[in-house]
């Protein structure tokens, strides 16, 4: 179920947005922007609570937290609709666009009557922003370039917005007098890292309850199309369609709704080759007309002559030669992660104490956690040696307090254009883990970035390279990089790559993680977590894990704590 904390951390947000568009107070925009982060990270959930207990909340003060308050019983802040009303639509879009600030997206609306992204993109090209302060020709150019960034994802968000919907959906759907089973299929279920629409499937003798509930959820604002068995309808995020089928027909259907198109043409064509037809019905007898199999998805693929092929590789990407051979890998799981090895507290810019995240990860049944908080080269951090030295002491006594968890004290260090980071060796020696992250000169030539990399690898005091890429979905592409050579210093090296399991990252991406795969690179799955809440990010990296077709003994932080510590001491850990 979704928590109300979501819904106010993204109007809190959006309430920062428009005062930044209409030029209102810089400090103000912070205190939302502060406070948004707050409530969204806030490990309780936030329905209910008084504004005495509102104020309990990190950067939550009395204004704020009456305007929760006003929300939570009136559905609206009235501040907030007063704003929206001074601001077109179109105009809060234009914020989207990568390099495009709410302060210069308000100049385009009142000096060129710009309201849209596609509006902006036609004046550009018809010279229509010539002599408008601040939107010289460079201006223009990275305008264009943060158009083409936006226009990739298109209407598509990233899992971390798509997968509490639907889960919200499936859960009211398979409450409903009658249902016998709810399941999210297509993307999402294949753990796409951006997901375009949302297809729910359900089993019901009667699908009429289903309908009527499915069109009444809260989230619902429009009715696209509604029949006997399929209804579609979009909510503020994506379009959802349900469609309800026999029970008997369950596994077929789930197969052939989850996808992909290219996995279900191959399945197509093994029936075809074996006498079969392959329907969201069932597979058939093309000589008899007999459905024999269609309630399960192992018995689909049992007729076709194939072993079940999980979802995250139903792609066409080798997996069909690789069930006919057998060769299909065990796919790491969420059961088999054992630790996190990228977090952060309120020491750099997350959002809980140290004993709050150790606590939450002790709960999860963690055998290890590393807290790796910024280094002093992000500035904006106030990283000290003397922080990060009395932030050691106390993650050491934290074991007196959870000892089925061991703690590690780490940190994320920030890559120079040269490769350099912020503390030198005798420094970094006393780390448990050090992660090094790109998290600034994006656009450093390929060759240059390509370098910076690799001698990130050979720093024999770096164990994990953060989100490689530095991509952002839908705001910032990836470091232009010759990755076989990365990969090949990572294996040389015996440093991991990490898959960043933070929704908006998704970093290293699947197919480069394959890629690396192959040069017999390691992996660590981490949260990034910068609130208690963000812990549960790992599962969105395990599914880009087996998206890459990553096997747990690839994934570090699969492994026991001994072979663990023993990667960490010299980056072999066999």
């Amino acid at each position: 179920m979704e928590r109300m904390n979501d819904e106010v951390a993204a109007l809190l947000q959006e309430y920062a947005d428009l005062i930044a568009i209409t030029g209102g107070d810089a400090f103000k925009i912070r205190v939302y922007e502060k406070a948004a982060r707050s409530v969204g990270g806030f490990a309780q959930d936030i329905a209910g609570l008084d504004e005495r207990g509102l104020r309990r909340i990190p950067n939550v003060g009395a204004s704020i937290a009456a305007k929760i308050d006003e929300y939570a019983h009136t559905g609206a802040i009235h501040q907030l609709e007063e704003l929206r009303a001074r601001v077109p639509a179109g105009v809060r879009l234009l914020t989207t666009i990568p390099t495009l600030g709410p302060k210069k997206a308000m100049v385009l609306y009142r000096e060129r009557g710009i309201d849209s992204v596609e509006s902006l993109e036609r004046a550009i090209h018809a010279g229509a922003l010539q002599g408008l302060p601040g939107f010289g020709a460079r201006t223009e150019e990275n305008l264009l370039h943060g158009i083409q960034v936006l226009g990739k994802t298109g209407r598509r968000v990233h899992i971390g917005l798509a997968m509490p919907l639907a889960e919200d959906i499936v859960a009211r759907l398979a409450a409903v007098p009658g249902c016998d089973r709810c399941a999210y299929a297509g993307s999402l279920r294949r753990m796409k890292d951006t997901i375009g629409d949302i297809d729910v499937l359900a089993t019901a003798d009667d699908s009429a309850p289903l309908m009527s509930a499915f069109t009444a959820l809260p989230c619902v604002t429009e009715v696209v199309a509604r029949g006997e068995t399929k209804c579609s309808v979009r909510t503020p995020t994506l379009q959802v369609d349900l469609r309800v089928v026999r029970r008997d027909s369950w596994g077929a259907a789930l197969q052939y709704f989850t996808g992909s198109k290219a996995h279900n043409i191959r399945t197509r064509e093994i029936a075809v080759h074996r006498k079969l037809k392959l329907s969201e019905y069932g597979v058939f007898d093309v000589n008899t007309g007999a459905r024999i199999a269609s309630a399960r998805e192992e018995d689909v693929y049992a007729m076709l002559g194939l072993p079940w092929i999980p979802p995250a590789l139903r792609e066409d990407g080798g997996e069909i030669e690789a069930a006919v051979l057998g060769e299909l890998p065990r796919l790491a799981t969420d059961a088999d992660i054992r630790g996190d090895l990228h977090t952060h507290t309120r020491l750099s810019d997350g959002l809980a104490t140290l004993e709050e995240m150790a606590a939450a990860a002790a709960a999860r049944g963690y055998a290890y956690y590393a807290v790796t908080d910024h280094a002093p080269n992000l500035y904006m951090q106030r990283m000290t040696d003397d922080k990060a030295l009395d932030q050691r002491e106390r993650v050491r006594r934290l074991g007196s307090a959870h000892p089925g968890t061991r703690f590690l004290h780490g940190t994320e260090l920030n890559l120079d254009p040269d490769g350099e980071v912020d503390w030198p060796p005798e420094f970094l020696a006393g780390f448990d883990v050090c992660v090094a992250s790109v998290h600034s000169h994006f656009t450093l030539p390929r060759a240059r970035m390509t370098r910076r990399l690799v001698r990130a690898c050979e720093n024999p005091h770096i164990k994990i390279i953060g989100h490689p890429t530095g991509r952002v979905i839908g705001r910032r592409e990836p470091v232009d990089a010759d990755w076989e050579e990365v990969f090949a210093a990572c294996a040389r090296t015996g440093t991991a790559l990490e898959i960043d399991a933070f929704p908006d990252r998704l970093d290293l991406p699947a197919g480069l993680a394959r890629r690396a795969l192959g040069h017999g690179v390691v992996f660590s799955i981490g949260s990034d977590a910068h609130a208690v809440p963000h812990l549960a990010n790992m599962r969105y990296g395990v599914g880009i894990a087996q998206r890459a077709w990553l096997d747990p003994g690839h994934v570090i932080n699969t492994w026991p704590p001994d072979r663990l510590l023993r990667f960490l001491g010299d980056g072999r850990g066999r």
